[in-house]
């Protein structure tokens, strides 16, 4: 919702689609943008580890959003989730920048850490609705996406 701000670690939601689309739209969050076009997103690892891990001095009593105080877990999900990661091109002026007029006092720059921008097809600027498409992969679905030929077999005590 616009204008939604981490406040209190009940309100947010368990999966972590929903989380995302939250933070990526979020006024009160820098270290998660959407990038120009609204079909991926940048994060700004640096700051999202002080703004959104509890990592850094910046940290002290901040609600915790995540099991994890380590990035690595992040991409993780990212890519549990079947989110890709994109080369991130700095020569373009819209980098960091969402496809939204920019308010006034509105920072679009990022800190002199890595960047990292990710996509998925069913994550968009302005379409809430297609995070219902976006599952969890199984083990099975990371087989078949590796080329792997995916195979059940029977317990042995139901094998003739």
């Amino acid at each position: 919702p616009a204008g939604f701000c981490p406040s209190s670690a009940s309100l947010w939601p368990r999966t972590f689609p929903m989380k995302l689309w939250l933070l990526v739209n979020s006024p009160c969050v820098h270290s998660v943008r959407w990038d120009a076009r609204g079909e991926g997103l940048f994060i700004d690892q640096g700051l999202f580890e002080q703004e959104l891990l509890g990592v850094g001095p910046s940290a002290a009593g901040e609600v915790k959003l995540f099991r994890t105080k380590n990035y690595g877990s992040i991409v993780r999900q990212l890519n549990l989730y079947g989110f890709h990661k994109l080369t991130v091109s700095l020569a373009g002026s819209t980098v960091g920048s969402r496809p939204r007029p920019a308010t006034a006092g509105e920072d679009t720059s990022y800190a002199d850490g890595p960047l990292h921008h990710f996509w998925n097809p069913h994550f968009c600027y302005g379409c809430p609705d297609l995070l219902v498409k976006i599952k969890r992969l199984t083990k099975a679905d990371k087989k078949l996406d590796a080329g792997l030929e995916v195979t059940s077999r029977l317990p042995d005590d139901l094998q003739s």
